[in-house]
């Protein structure tokens, strides 16, 4: 990994419709070797595909928390359990198990307050691994580079 992928990398990041054209010139290579390096760098793996960024907000979900789960039980059986239910519930966007004195953090989008209570209660409470759930309210996101 070299200056020039690390600039391709931060230029596409920012923008994944980049042309080759506009990435070669702001990286400062030809638009053949700036594509060779693009091909390689997918073949390798290190980017591994591009989507759309949503506005959470055009999409109808002014509520965004993130949310900490502690397990009752911290067998594989439990963990499996509740990651299965976690993927069926669309207002979480993100899972993410994690060391600490909890098992996971979650990231939710809802509609508003109301919504994100019917989540927390019909879903995450009802949930029999769940042993705890701590919510964290997002007021503003000054700085968000998720891709």
């Amino acid at each position: 990994m070299d200056d020039i992928n690390r600039k391709i990398l931060q230029e596409l990041s920012r923008d994944g419709r980049l042309s080759n054209l506009a990435l070669a010139e702001r990286v400062g290579l030809s638009p053949s070797a700036c594509l060779r390096r693009v091909a390689a760098l997918e073949r390798c793996g290190v980017i591994t595909g591009y989507r759309a960024v949503l506005s959470p907000e055009k999409m109808g979900a002014g509520f965004i928390a993130y949310v900490t789960v502690a397990l009752n039980s911290h067998t594989k059986a439990s963990q499996l359990a509740f990651e299965r239910a976690i993927a069926r519930a669309p207002e979480v966007r993100e899972c993410h198990n994690i060391t600490g004195a909890v098992e996971y953090l979650l990231r939710v989008e809802a509609a508003d307050l109301a919504a994100y209570k019917t989540f927390h209660t019909d879903v995450l409470g009802t949930l029999p691994q769940v042993h705890a759930i701590t919510s964290y309210v997002v007021m503003g996101s000054p700085k968000d580079e998720r891709g």
